[in-house]
């Protein structure tokens, strides 16, 4: 009987992960490189990428922490899409 359960667990499990490669994925990184093509960050996985950002008027910088964003878990369209904490950049901050 637990084989049976394991087995109807595993086919829940497995569907349920093929579900999630067409969503969004979104997950902390690190600028690790700035180059002419972009920027060098490492993926979920752990390999470097270069990439682009998608936040206009903003200065990243080598070391800082960003949100990258694998729409519908392709990895040939990540991109940066959010900063977390401050940027140097004054066009960041609320004009009054």
């Amino acid at each position: 009987m637990n084989n049976i359960a394991d087995e109807i667990l595993k086919t829940i499990k497995y569907a349920i992960d093929r579900k999630a490669v067409n969503c969004d994925i979104t997950y902390e990184s690190i600028i690790k490189e700035i180059t002419p093509k972009g920027y060098v960050v490492l993926d979920r996985a752990g390999s470097e990428r270069t990439i682009q950002c998608c936040i206009p008027g903003i200065t990243l910088r080598i070391g800082q922490s960003i949100w990258v964003k694998e729409p519908m878990g392709k990895l040939n369209k990540i991109h940066i899409c959010g900063v977390i904490g401050n940027t140097s950049n004054s066009n960041s901050r609320r004009r009054k």
